[in-house]
């Protein structure tokens, strides 16, 4: 009886409940006038990790893209509504998948595919998980390039490369 109580600890020990309400998503992007900084809410995630069972650890994650904002109304408006950008009628959720997890020398590494407007790219997330107890934090970043997600148009005043950060607190 001991032994599968320990099986099922350890199969159930690796997920992770997601704290969307005080999940922080931010990004940056250069604009015409110095960085653009904003935020997304809405995120669904399915996370399953353990540092001891790499090979069993996933993620699945997304977010509901109508909630960005950049501290403007009509940039958000911009945002949101232009085929140009994020069309969030059309593409309402922003979303990763992964395909594996592996240790690197800071942390650890999400290796998948982002899927921004129907278009998905792999994309490798750099990440570190602080445990306390039951519950934990995961902090990432990332950059991607917005071309290739057909975000706005080529050349102009924005800048090419949109930087990801996560903060993302959990508990088993």
């Amino acid at each position: 009886m001991q032994s599968a109580i320990l099986f099922m600890t350890m199969v159930f020990a690796s997920n992770w409940n997601v704290d969307s309400a005080n999940a922080k998503i931010g990004f940056s992007v250069k604009g015409p006038f110095g960085t653009v900084n904003g935020t997304f809410t809405g995120l669904q995630a399915t996370v399953k990790f353990d540092p001891a069972d790499l090979a069993g650890s996933s993620v699945a994650a997304s977010i509901d893209a109508s909630t960005v904002s950049s501290g403007i109304g009509m940039r958000n408006h911009h945002l949101k509504s232009e085929e140009e950008w994020l069309n969030t009628a059309k593409y309402p959720r922003i979303s990763y998948k992964s395909t594996k997890i592996e240790k690197t020398g800071a942390g650890f590494k999400a290796v998948g595919d982002l899927t921004i407007k129907g278009v998905s790219k792999p994309v490798d997330i750099p990440f570190t998980f602080t445990p306390n107890g039951g519950a934990g934090v995961f902090k990432g970043e990332f950059s991607f390039k917005r071309l290739d997600f057909n975000l706005g148009k080529p050349g102009g005043t924005v800048g090419d490369v949109i930087s990801i950060t996560l903060e993302v607190p959990a508990k088993k």
